[in-house]
């Protein structure tokens, strides 16, 4: 009876030794998660001296994370095993995340740096009163080209130019369905959103038509062989011709007139943050005018904060290949959110017409 007695009792202690410490550590982890802010964004999509000015200015240390698809970052923040505390999904994700419960409502009371976004760039569809995400950077999809390597009829005012037989084996893509296929559709004049199998098999036939004039399908990697003149034409996104031009002179960059997409890619709070205060804390910073200014500068894409319009170049800002203007816009699209059924036609399709390359 002593034996069980001892026995029972040693259970109680070890009971209380393992409650206590992870009380103890669960205490720890949550004042530590005020001190730290995990960032979860594109690659090479901010000004690292930022993040030092921001950890600087607030005392909190910034553990920044990259990813190179919406689908991988909402995957991951699915998963749950990462503590995310901020996000940069673009429009069409964002609903996703939304539907699917996985984001924090924006305290607006604590970004008074909000006033300085431009009207036309809040209270857009994919999230009515900006009430999970807080707009970052926005552009384009469109041609960027060599204009002293190809035809000189070539201005890509038109779609149809990239099936122009003279550019056989010179078209490089950007590396996603939606882009594509998207491309495809507006070439045949149908919207980028279409839930039409009819439609979607036109487009995708049509883009097998251009087959003979791909080089590659790629992504970042487009951008030096751009810069080096090793290729001639890609399709792309406004922020990376932007970087490209900066860098070459010779090169051009066009939206073709039947319409493209128009992107937007903004930071919210997922579900998984332990650091809800900081992560407002960052958002308001990034919107600081002086900020975002330094931040587009440095990145290449289009700011939406209006106030840092001011700080910037004359010349950046008024180039309406990269600030289309208001009604530029209006030809645009934005990405709507297809459902996983569709979104997983849109990724068949692009497979059928990155086999037809072989």
């Amino acid at each position: 009876m002593r034996e069980l007695v001892q026995a029972t009792a040693a259970i109680v202690i070890v009971c209380a030794l393992l409650f206590f410490t992870v009380d103890r550590m669960q205490s720890s982890g949550s004042a530590g998660s005020k001190d730290t802010l995990t960032v979860y964004n594109w690659g090479e999509y901010i000004d690292p001296e930022l993040i030092d000015k921001f950890e600087e200015e607030t005392g909190i240390k910034v553990t920044y994370e990259t990813f190179d698809s919406n689908e991988a970052m909402l995957t991951k923040v699915q998963q749950g095993g990462s503590a995310y505390d901020i996000a940069v999904p673009s429009e069409y994700t964002i609903e996703s995340m939304k539907e699917d419960d996985l984001l924090i409502p924006i305290d607006h009371g604590l970004v008074p740096n909000l006033k300085n976004i431009n009207a036309d760039f809040m209270d857009l569809p994919f999230d009515p009163g900006n009430e999970y995400s807080i707009p970052y950077f926005w552009g384009t999809v469109g041609v960027v080209y060599n204009p002293n390597l190809i035809e000189d009829h070539l201005t890509f005012e038109t779609w149809e130019d990239l099936w122009d037989p003279s550019l056989k084996r010179k078209v490089f893509l950007v590396d996603g369905s939606r882009e594509v296929i998207g491309m495809g559709l507006n070439s045949i004049g149908e919207s980028l959103n279409v839930k039409d199998e009819d439609l979607l098999r036109e487009a995708t036939d049509h883009l097998i038509e251009l087959s003979p004039n791909i080089k590659a399908i790629i992504g970042d990697e487009i951008t030096p062989l751009m810069i080096n003149n090793e290729a001639s034409v890609a399709l792309t996104f406004s922020g990376q011709a932007a970087d490209m031009m900066w860098e070459n002179e010779e090169l051009e960059f066009a939206v073709p007139q039947e319409g493209s997409n128009l992107w937007f890619d903004n930071m919210v709070i997922p579900k998984t943050s332990q650091n809800i205060e900081g992560a407002h804390k960052f958002i308001n910073f990034m919107l600081d005018p002086e900020n975002a200014a330094q931040n587009a500068d440095y990145v290449g894409y289009s700011t939406p904060n209006e106030a840092a319009w001011e700080l910037m170049d004359e010349e950046v800002i008024n180039d309406e290949r990269f600030y289309p203007s208001h009604d530029q816009r209006e030809t645009l699209e934005v990405y709507e959110n297809l459902g996983l059924e569709w979104l997983g036609k849109y990724n068949e399709y692009f497979l059928e017409f990155k086999m037809s390359l072989r």
